[in-house]
């Protein structure tokens, strides 16, 4: 298999795994339990943020030592700030178009969510081929390899997209094209990283701490019933993560 297939299909399967999630929704639609969709929703999040988001961009900056502290949390909590203000244009948005109720809102939050962290994860299989010239073919099958397990991941994620969009009310068709529309952002990603490889060294990891504040605050915010009553409560929870992400680096190594 020559270098130019394997880019092409590295790029093509990270867009290709969501589509194939989203796809879910056309089979099923808003039969399944909408309360294990969101805790689904919320699980694949967290986890993309923490696993494919915070940990590689601590380990991108890790020549740095503890100085890396400062862009990965300021690029973190910014990441929340930058979201909460989409998100209150969104809502009032909304409200004045009457987009279909609180459902369909926090529905249509996670779409947005999951397609910022999507562009983080483009970048990275971008850059691992434009980067991958130098290894030679090493270096092409280690970033094949990445791209599968970032598809992997990719399909949960479209179907998180899509089906929560559909049970809130949205029809099947077009919860099936937010969720394409939610993935069709990686490959671009993808291509931008392999043109630009060279410079995006040092930017990545505070691109993907920034991706991960977006996905880690729209999950606390929404998934808590008592989120309208303690307005500050996902403010606390960034705060409270972040703190433990500086004292995990600080004295965990």
């Amino acid at each position: 298999m020559s270098e130019f297939i394997m880019t092409a299909i590295g790029i093509s399967s990270i867009f290709f795994a969501t589509t194939l999630g989203a796809a879910l929704t056309l089979y099923f639609g808003a039969k399944t339990e909408g309360g294990l969709l969101t805790g689904i929703a919320s699980g694949v999040m967290v986890a993309a943020s923490v696993f494919s988001l915070l940990i590689p961009a601590f380990d991108g900056l890790s020549f740095m030592g503890a100085w890396r502290l400062l862009p990965i949390i300021g690029a973190f909590m910014a990441g929340g700030v930058i979201f909460y203000i989409i998100e209150r244009l969104f809502s009032a948005f909304a409200e004045r178009g009457g987009a279909g109720g609180d459902a369909l809102i926090k529905a249509k939050k996670k779409f947005i969510a999951i397609t910022v962290h999507n562009v983080p994860e483009g970048l990275a299989v971008g850059f691992a081929f434009g980067s991958a010239a130098a290894l030679g073919r090493a270096g092409y099958i280690a970033a094949l390899f990445l791209s599968l397990g970032i598809a992997v991941q990719n399909f949960p994620e479209g179907a998180a997209v899509a089906v929560p969009l559909n049970g809130a009310g949205l029809g099947r068709k077009k919860a099936f094209l937010y969720g394409v529309a939610s993935g069709i952002v990686e490959p671009v990603a993808a291509v931008f990283g392999l043109i630009f490889s060279s410079m995006l060294n040092l930017a990545l990891p505070v691109i993907m701490a920034f991706a991960a504040g977006t996905m880690i605050f729209v999950v606390i915010e929404d998934m808590s019933p008592e989120e309208k009553e303690e307005r500050f409560a996902a403010w606390g929870f960034m705060i409270g993560f972040a703190i433990m992400m500086a004292l995990d680096v600080a004295f965990g190594g």
